[in-house]
């Protein structure tokens, strides 16, 4: 693990997304609240937010924090795709991009979890960090250039 004990508490935010592409037909039963599971995109924020906060279970040398926040939205961006967005935000000696990674990657897989009974060939795409702030490393956002 790296040692952080030498580095000064700030405020951290990170931000991740993915998409998750389907067929039109699985969108508009997600958007009518049509799965016998439950709302499909409420059962995935819960489990996004509660996954952030298990991170350092999952990726080896991670380091736990104290999470201050984490935000999960849910976007159309077409007849057959969604997009996650996750924010995670915290004071702390070391980021968060990991927590707001692993909450996108665990709400999509619910997402697919909650799907599949309809539609087995929904593809989880691009997960990725947008943006983190905070720490010695400064500011980063993807734009164009990172692309």
């Amino acid at each position: 693990m790296v040692d952080t004990s030498e580095k000064t508490a700030t405020h951290r935010t990170a931000v991740a997304s993915c998409r998750v592409e389907m067929a039109a037909e699985t969108l508009e039963l997600i958007k009518n609240d049509q799965f016998q599971k439950g709302n499909v995109f409420e059962v995935a924020r819960i489990a996004a937010i509660m996954a952030s906060k298990r991170t350092p279970d999952l990726i080896p040398m991670c380091h736990p924090i104290r999470i201050d926040s984490v935000d999960v939205r849910f976007t159309y961006v077409s007849d057959t795709q969604i997009k996650i967005t996750g924010t995670v935000k915290a004071v702390e000696t070391t980021g968060t991009e990991m927590e707001a990674i692993t909450a996108v990657g665990v709400g999509a897989m619910v997402v697919y979890d909650m799907c599949k009974s309809v539609d087995r060939g929904m593809r989880i795409l691009e997960i990725q960090l947008e943006e983190k702030s905070g720490g010695k490393s400064g500011h980063f956002q993807r734009n164009a250039e990172t692309e």
